[in-house]
Order: C-alpha cells, then sequence, then structure tokens
C-alpha cells in the first residue's frame, strides 16, 4: 500500500521531540539516562503507526519503549498516538534499523520485538530480512545474555524461514506458536497488520527465540 506524502511531518518531529528522540546516537548506552531510571529497555523495529509500541508501554509501565520506524509519513502517527496516550516510558526514533549495532550499546536492551516486517520473499532479497543471520548478529550483540527477541507474522513462509535461521545461528527457540489467537491471550497487544490480517482469518505466528 502506497503511503501518502507528508509535507509537514518534519516540522511536526521536530516539535515533538521529547517524543521523537533527536540525534539518538549520541544516546548510546545511556538510553536508562533518557528514561531516568533503570528498567529494563524493550525496543521494536519497524514501529509503524505505533500501535504495538504504546499499548505495550501502557500496559506495562515497568518498561522502557523505543520504536523504530523509518518512514517519516508513517511514524507522525506513531508520534500522534504517544502524545495523546502521554507515556513517560515510549520514545521513537526516525532511524534505519540497518544501524542497530549504532543506536545501542552491548547489553543494553532486554527484548527485541520484529511485528509483521517485510517478508522480502525473493531469494535475492534475504539479506534484508530481518531474521538474517546479519541483523541476528546485531541483537545478539545488543541483547543482554538472557533477551529475548519476539517474533510475530502471518507469513507462513517468513516464520519457517525465521525459525531456520534462528536455529542455523545457534538460538534457542523458547516459545512457537502457530496460531496466537486461538489462544486469546488478553494479554497479547496487536499491531494494526495483526488486527488486518486476522479479521481477513489469516493464521498469526509467534516465536519467542534467545541467544546462547
Amino acid at each position: 500500500m502506497r503511503v501518502r506524502h507528508k509535507p509537514w511531518a518534519d516540522d511536526y518531529l521536530k516539535e515533538n521531540d521529547h517524543i521523537v528522540v533527536p540525534e539518538p546516537k549520541n544516546h548510546k548506552g545511556k538510553w536508562r539516562e533518557l528514561f531516568g531510571n533503570d528498567n529494563p529497555l524493550h525496543v521494536e523495529i519497524g514501529s509503524g503507526k505505533g500501535q504495538f509500541i504504546t499499548g505495550m508501554a501502557a500496559q506495562h509501565p515497568e518498561y522502557n519503549f523505543i520504536g523504530i520506524e523509518l518512514a517519516k509519513s508513517i511514524i507522525v502517527t506513531a508520534v500522534e498516538k504517544a502524545a495523546e496516550a502521554d507515556l513517560p516510558n515510549v520514545r521513537l526514533l526516525n532511524e534505519n534499523a540497518a544501524d542497530f549495532r549504532e543506536l545501542f550499546e552491548e547489553d543494553e536492551v532486554d527484548t527485541i520485538y520484529l511485528n509483521f516486517s517485510d517478508p522480502w520473499p525473493k531469494n535475492k532479497h534475504e539479506k534484508r530480512r530481518l531474521t538474517y543471520k546479519s541483523f541476528l548478529e546485531q541483537y545478539k550483540a545488543v541483547l543482554k545474555d538472557d533477551g529475548e527477541v519476539i517474533f510475530k507474522t502471518d507469513n507462513q513462509k517468513l516464520f519457517e524461514y525465521s525459525l531456520s535461521s534462528f536455529s542455523r545461528f545457534g538460538m534457542i527457540l523458547q516459545e512457537v506458536k502457530l496460531d496466537l489467537h486461538a489462544e486469546n491471550d488478553p494479554m497479547n497487544v496487536k499491531t494494526e497488520y495483526e488486527e488486518k490480517f486476522s479479521s481477513r482469518g489469516y493464521r498469526i505466528y509467534r516465536s519467542v527465540a534467545t541467544f546462547q
């Protein structure tokens, strides 16, 4: 789906720099100072319009949350949600997740969320998948020893690929759910895509993996 260009996005992000962190690389290793506490740090890569990250922050005030989204015309909606909810434990980064290790120090992150990532179905685009080994190397570098990678998707082929990628990398699968919504978990915070696809009858897959 084509995203409508929003010419006012730059100004809006600057006006809300208490939510969208300017020069986030300057905070590498010091994110807890920005939040003003020592709470666990949870990071979502590809936050989209922010429904998941704001929902999780509201549900878990005991955690700090950072959402990363590259598209300015999309992240502005996430900023609006965060501002309306007035959540002190949420920050957003208008950055490319390919630079993940430039944003976080070793052992700084407790949990990484990958929600409905682009499947990049063509083999020649494998390296762009967020569960490809080069990304896993970055996640391992910034996660604490017991840190988790929590992955959700509606794409069965991407899910199968990701489980295989996790296994080849030596990760331990702590949880694999082939039909997440069958359990009707009240603690599951849905993304916009999750609501859209599940309403059409698509199965939602989830895994939780850790590094050895």
